[in-house]
């Protein structure tokens, strides 16, 4: 069993004093600047309606010269993708002395290479998926014959953009193909037929988990986004002993990599049987309507409260 620390209670007008002036970084350039924009809006309202001390920059060529214009005291970092995810920003942030939120440089490039993430937890014994790493020579039936049913996915991404699925080696060649115009680097990981969860993670409290369900042939980007027939159930239909089980692989994939801060664990559970790390993000989505939020207001945590939370575990570890 997981054991989850329990934060003591926030007094917001001490925090917001030592947090200083935030800026919150949103947007950017990668394929997800469109949802980096919607989250970082989201995160810039909710902390005006706290009462911080609060800016925000549209992440483009001018980054560094808005920073030394707006001097913040914390970075509240909003980005989604390349340059935002993986470990980039955050190096510069760290070359400019600025605190910012979430997992540091090395966290952020493991976490968001999934080959590279997939290693590590295979090194620690946490089940993931089987996958081959593809190229235009790959042998497209042989990859078939060893996975089956495969998830084409780029090796560095998010928001399920790039993702198809298929048992054909004809369209595992097109789909790869595809998958190009998200990544430079595409790998086919062997599907797990069974039911997705995910699960949001801020240092060493385990936050609710939630159950995935979807009309469509996975969760790709429609389901997540637009499809309105989506379902998310929380808490999860699970015993307590397979709550336990899923809590203690999201925690050790958290911790293999390394993680500060707010991240999420994607999981897939073959049907009845064990369950599979998918991939972990260090920086979810932050819409009023993302997982992590709702997760959170299932159990009667609102949007501003899971805020304060989050600032209040960064001054914990700037502390450290």
């Amino acid at each position: 069993m997981v054991k989850k620390k329990l934060m003591k209670p926030i007094n917001k007008k001490d925090l917001l004093a030592k947090i200083g002036h935030v800026v919150v970084l949103r947007g950017g350039v990668s394929s997800e600047r469109e949802i980096s924009l919607a989250s970082g809006a989201a995160v810039f309202a909710g902390l005006q309606r706290l009462g911080a001390q609060v800016s925000e920059i549209d992440v483009t060529h001018d980054v560094i010269e808005r920073l030394v214009e707006l001097k913040p005291d914390l970075a509240f970092i909003a980005l989604h993708g390349q340059n935002g995810e993986d470990g980039v920003i955050q190096g510069l942030l760290e070359v400019m002395g600025i605190s910012y939120t979430g997992s540091g440089v090395l966290s952020s490039a493991l976490a968001m290479n999934k080959i590279v993430s997939k290693q590590v937890w295979r090194q620690r014994e946490l089940k993931t998926p089987d996958y081959e790493l593809l190229n235009a020579h790959s042998d497209w039936g042989k990859v078939i014959e060893k996975l089956h049913k495969v998830v084409v996915k780029p090796v560095s991404g998010g928001s399920s953009l790039g993702i198809s699925m298929t048992r054909s080696s004809t369209e595992l060649k097109s789909y790869y193909e595809e998958a190009l115009d998200y990544g430079s680097e595409v790998f086919a990981e062997q599907c797990i037929e069974g039911v997705e969860f995910s699960t949001g993670v801020l240092g060493d409290e385990i936050f609710p988990t939630l159950q995935l369900e979807t009309s469509r042939q996975f969760f790709d980007y429609e389901a997540k986004y637009i499809d309105s027939n989506t379902k998310i159930i929380c808490p999860p239909k699970l015993s307590g002993n397979e709550l336990d089980e899923l809590e203690d692989l999201v925690s050790q994939a958290y911790k293999s990599l390394k993680c500060k801060g707010l991240a999420r664990v994607d999981v897939m559970r073959e049907s009845g049987g064990d369950f599979y790390l998918l991939e972990l993000n260090t920086i979810p989505g932050l819409t009023e309507h993302s997982f992590v939020p709702s997760a959170m207001k299932a159990v009667g945590v609102d949007y501003d409260d899971m805020l304060l939370k989050i600032l209040q575990n960064e001054m914990d570890f700037i502390k450290q």
